[in-house]
């Protein structure tokens, strides 16, 4: 029961257990072919299992043939590993890299069999190399503090498969490597090697099997909740993701900005849908370009948009919006003639402790509606002259909390006054 035919059956479960990884990857690039990264593991797969045959089977039959080829084989595979995990976060060794590590292997493997024969040599070459190969691959993939579930453990299970070739080896050969092939096989650092390489190379392969599960999931749920014409999020992934920054929120100020494209209808109806369309396109651009990473921009539905910014107050808020607003307006679009400019009205509200989106949504849209009675093309950030918000000198600010074109103080208009007539459209 532990003869030959036993040991090289068992010496294959391993390899075959990865052959089997590589036909899931092949599937699953057919499934989802822009992620090129899986035809890599898949090829990983392959030549992994093409060196164990090659080396379990002896082909070729000279020992030392047989030492760079299989060699050859097996550090083809490690670095085609290390390029589909790396280049499915967009990073990479890269060619160059990748070449100078294979040929550099490939030569000591020849230089120890031919020119200074050495099985411990080799051995070590082999698993050092390939360790670091790993290793290297495993510190370019640090996730960051905002990394998702998968990615860290993905960069653990790899990290730990990189770093077990170290201490296995040493433990397991030594100093002195065995006398010839039957012994070798024979060896604890064989059947450590094997067992090892089963257990963990298939929990790496399950890890970026659900790495890449996670991402088709992620990518499905982005396509969901984007709105295609604009690129901003759509109703519904906005107000997923808003809510929870309302139920994080502690102290830190937070503003919610509605915005709503003036006189929209009469765009379509003058110049077709196709100008609409550019429009709205065209202030998605605009949003897109304007948002930090922590700010979210959603269309709520036909014209209507809406912009949540953590950590921003209200007057800042206001400054956003002005510079949106000022962007659109001097905006050329193809489709609508320079004799009809395409403006906004903006309503802003910050976001009160414990207050739900719904509440801060509501106060925001009374704002809205309120840049929409004095005139449209404004920014509405308070519901009265009592409350409103101050701007810099270049974007004074009216009664109702609307921000001027004009670089008029406050104050230096008298109390009741029209002190926000330039910019609007009737």
């Amino acid at each position: 029961m532990n003869g030959p035919g036993f040991n090289v059956t068992m010496a294959l479960i391993g390899p075959s257990i990865l052959a089997v990884f590589a036909i899931v990857f092949v599937c699953a690039w057919l499934i989802e072919k822009t992620r090129h990264y899986l035809l890599l593991l898949a090829l990983a797969g392959l030549l992994f299992g093409l060196a164990a045959v090659s080396q379990i089977l002896a082909m070729p039959g000279d020992t030392y043939s047989n030492a760079v080829v299989s060699g050859l084989l097996y550090t083809s595979a490690v670095v085609s590993a290390a390029e589909g995990i790396l280049q499915r976060s967009q990073r990479s060794l890269g060619l160059r890299a990748d070449m100078a590590a294979i040929a550099i292997v490939t030569a000591l493997l020849w230089y120890y069999a031919y020119v200074a024969p050495s099985l411990l040599a080799r051995v070590y070459i082999q698993n050092f190399g390939y360790g670091t190969i790993l290793l290297v691959a495993a510190l370019r993939l640090v996730p960051v503090s905002a990394a998702r579930v998968s990615d860290r453990v993905l960069f653990w299970v790899l990290l730990v498969f990189a770093l077990h070739f170290f201490p296995r080896t040493v433990l397991t050969i030594g100093a002195h490597a065995p006398g010839d092939a039957k012994a070798f096989g024979a060896s604890s650092f064989w059947q450590v090697l094997q067992l090892s390489l089963a257990v963990l190379g298939a929990a790496l392969a399950f890890a970026i099997l659900a790495a890449t599960v996670v991402d088709i999931i992620d990518d499905l749920r982005r396509e969901r909740d984007l709105d295609p014409l604009t690129g901003v999020l759509n109703r519904r992934g906005f107000e997923e993701r808003a809510r929870p920054l309302f139920a994080r929120r502690s102290a830190s100020p937070l503003a919610l900005v509605l915005c709503d494209l003036d006189h929209f209808k009469s765009i379509n109806d003058s110049y077709g849908h196709g100008a609409g369309d550019e429009v709205l396109k065209e202030f998605g651009a605009i949003l897109g370009e304007a948002i930090r990473g922590s700010d979210l921009a959603g269309r709520l539905g036909g014209e209507e948009f809406a912009i949540l910014m953590p950590g921003t107050t209200l007057e800042e808020a206001a400054r956003f919006a002005e510079r949106i607003r000022s962007a659109l307006e001097r905006r050329a679009f193809a489709a609508v003639p320079a004799s009809r400019p395409v403006t906004a009205s903006f309503g802003i509200a910050d976001g009160e402790r414990d207050e739900p989106l719904h509440d801060t949504y509501e106060r925001a849209d009374r704002r809205l509606y309120l840049a929409k009675l004095h005139g449209r093309n404004r920014i509405a950030a308070s519901d009265g002259p009592d409350t409103a918000v101050s701007l810099s000198p270049a974007d004074a600010v009216n009664e109702a909390g609307s921000p001027c074109r004009r670089s008029e103080a406050l104050s230096s208009a008298p109390s009741g006054s029209p002190r926000c007539q330039a910019g609007h459209l009737a």
